[in-house]
């Protein structure tokens, strides 16, 4: 039976009233799935998006989104076997699956763990970083970073209905924006069932996400300042977005991820029988089949050194040679069909362009005695890459990838750059020279370099998988945006403000502590108060203690740190930064935190760390130090019995002059383990 797919706006599933679309199946041609987006109140989706889905999300902090995100990725793993079986129909192998499925369900993760580690338990988030606007410091500026009110709008491709809804949405929703998805027509199927899905567990907000089968409509004129459009596809279709004129007049966030051509360029080093070069037909092979080459990120030109031209060829005619091309769902099949027969019928027009400045050397762009979108990989060499303009400028979005010979590095370089902007790009050498002239040489115009070598091919992820903490995306041709990239993906969906004021409002504001700002002493030490007594601004002041010349030797002795500057009086006095023997700056911590701490136990748990070190003014014998230990923000912890307290840490010598600063980092007990 086919299926009729519904979009799913103002949290409710609406059928599709009439001029409906079919999409057939990629292995055998039958009609699947039928969709139209007719009907739908594109306004009233937008509307409801920013009054019902974007106030639920904001009122949580982002530690109560990353949990949520984390129990949608547990919920959709115990239930992702039906997408599998759905999405053989898009011609992806089992292998290509678990890149979408799973790799979606990975991206999920990544980002609740980040959103936990990296992100405060707060509704914005404050930048690192005081300016100082005035002499007497009454009057600063810091950054913040809080969620846009609008709508974030997400336009996928085909090739990946499962991670590319997923790595988009992730970001957004941790940062408190709300989703209206619209994915390729194409395999808007599994789409549409991995947002059932979503939907069916509850676990996301009312209005956080709604669904689009079918046409944008009128979407994109009901956009503002306040929204954002994420696009992955064409260069055409990316232009006509851009250039829409309620994006350009409103100046809407638009990123983009579009064709690419990007490539692989083996090292002079990299001769047959070293393990870089058969690493590096092995990589081509993969990407040339990998989702039958209809990946952004899939290698579309094979850049080699002239003299190894030949050897390279026959690797990999031999290895493409041995693909086994035909029904997706069976297990010894390598490769499958393309989505469409309109995207093979693409391809093959791509490859007839590109003959015209190249040949085929292996494969071809026909499967004899197969139906529906099937066709074999394809291996071009372009014999005058110098002259050539096609094989530079012309992406076939298949199986499909040129040979291009280079004389010397600089040239592998310069021909690489005619891409005009890529993905990703990969080197095989292990020669530390041609890997310095190759990434630098590559990374204006790249989004990602991989480096590959015998010393990291065990556990490298390869050329064309994106993952959640690093940078997606790249210049020019490939359209100039970022996705992922860690926490830089969340900020894109976050509007970042300078706030100007004096230390004690800021303070208040930000609920982090800001030097100048009021100090309180409460009347019992701070490490006897639990994390729900502490309050930003506490303090505690210490007496002070003098540090002696017997203090620093029987330290040096005891540690074995007997650095010249501190037992060697005429030595130290010849440093231009010491006045004569001083006080390793380790014993000024051991001594300031013998000064803070409060012995019996309590309920501070641990100390972890410290952060933002600096020694500011040497310590000479005689000196004395004081401390100032205050409380400077706090954050709620992974476990529930427990929270994270950072102290600002101020170490003064006799004459109020800061001699140390830093953060400590401690775990305090919540009422439950006080």
């Amino acid at each position: 039976m086919t299926a009729i797919l519904q979009s799913y706006a103002e949290d409710r599933w609406i059928a599709p009233t009439e001029t409906l679309a079919d999409i057939a199946s990629a292995i055998d041609g039958r009609v699947v799935a039928r969709l139209s987006s007719r009907g739908l109140d594109f306004a009233a989706m937008v509307r409801h998006a920013r009054e019902v889905g974007g106030p639920a999300l904001r009122r949580l902090t982002f530690h109560q989104r990353a949990d949520m995100l984390k129990a949608l990725a547990l919920y959709l793993s115990e239930r992702k076997e039906p997408l599998y079986a759905l999405a053989a129909d898009t011609g992806a192998t089992r292998r290509d699956n678990l890149i979408d499925i799973d790799g979606g369900l990975g991206t999920l993760f990544a980002y609740a763990s980040r959103g936990r580690r990296e992100l405060p338990s707060e509704r914005f988030l404050l930048e690192d970083g005081v300016e100082r606007l005035s002499k007497g410091g009454s009057f600063i500026g810091v950054h913040i970073l809080t969620p846009l009110t609008g709508v974030a709008v997400h336009i996928n491709a085909f090739n990946f209905p499962c991670w590319g809804l997923l790595e988009k949405l992730a970001p957004a929703i941790l940062a408190g924006v709300p989703v209206i998805t619209k994915p390729a027509s194409a395999t808007a199927y599994v789409a549409e069932a991995l947002v059932r899905l979503i939907t069916e567990s509850g676990i996301l907000p009312a209005g956080s996400l709604q669904f689009v089968a079918g046409s944008t409509g009128d979407l994109l004129d009901h956009l503002t300042g306040q929204d954002l459009v994420a696009f992955t596809g064409s260069i055409e279709t990316s232009e006509k977005l851009r250039n829409h004129p309620a994006i350009s007049r409103n100046a809407v966030r638009f990123v983009a991820e579009r064709d690419s051509l990007n490539a692989a360029v083996l090292g002079p080093d990299a001769a047959p029988g070293t393990p870089e070069f058969d690493l590096f037909v092995k990589e081509v092979v993969r990407e040339m089949t990998a989702k039958a080459g209809q990946k952004c990120t899939a290698i579309r030109r094979i850049l080699v050194p002239r003299a190894l031209e030949r050897d390279v060829i026959a690797a990999l005619a031999q290895k493409l040679s041995g693909v086994a091309v035909g029904d997706p769902r069976q297990e010894s099949t390598r490769m499958g069909p393309l989505v469409s027969i309109a995207q093979r019928d693409d391809v093959r027009a791509r490859i007839a362009e590109l003959a015209e400045e190249a040949e085929i050397v292996a494969g071809g762009p026909k499967v004899d005695g197969m139906g529906g979108a099937f066709m074999s990989p394809v291996l071009l060499r372009c014999a005058d890459p110098a002259k050539a303009r096609k094989v530079h400028t012309v992406e076939a979005f298949g199986p499909v990838a040129t040979v291009i010979a280079y004389d010397g590095l600089d040239q592998a370089v310069e021909l690489v750059r005619r891409g005009e902007g890529s993905l990703v790009a990969s080197v095989f050498t292990h020669d530390d020279a041609v890997a310095d002239a190759l990434v630098f040489g590559l990374a204006p115009f790249h989004g990602r370099i991989l480096v590959v070598d015998r010393d990291c091919a065990g556990e490298s992820t390869g050329h064309g998988s994106p993952l959640p903490g690093l940078v997606h995306g790249g210049p020019g041709r490939a359209g100039g945006g970022e996705e992922l990239g860690g926490i830089r993906g969340v900020h894109h969906y976050l509007q970042r403000t300078a706030l100007q004021g004096s230390p004690a409002r800021l303070s208040a504001l930000t609920r982090n502590w800001i030097k100048g700002a009021a100090a309180r002493v409460p009347a019992t030490h701070p490490f006897r108060r639990n994390y729900e007594e502490l309050t930003v601004g506490e303090t505690v002041e210490t007496v002070a203690r003098t540090i002696t010349l017997e203090d620093i030797e029987h330290f040096a002795e005891f540690t074995g740190d007997a650095f010249y500057a501190h037992m060697d009086e005429e030595a130290a006095k010849a440093n231009p930064f010491f006045p004569g023997r001083v006080a390793h700056g380790y014993l000024i911590l051991s001594f300031a935190a013998g000064l803070f701490v409060d012995p019996a136990p309590g309920p501070l748990l641990a100390n972890y760390g410290l952060d933002n070190l600096r020694f500011l003014k040497p310590v000479s014998p005689g000196d004395s130090i004081r401390v100032r230990l205050t409380v400077k923000r706090k954050t709620a912890a992974r476990m529930p019995e427990y929270g994270e307290v950072r102290w600002d840490v101020e170490v003064f010598n006799q004459a109020d002059e800061t001699v140390a600063r830093y953060d400590l980092l401690t775990m305090s007990a919540r009422p439950a383990m006080a």
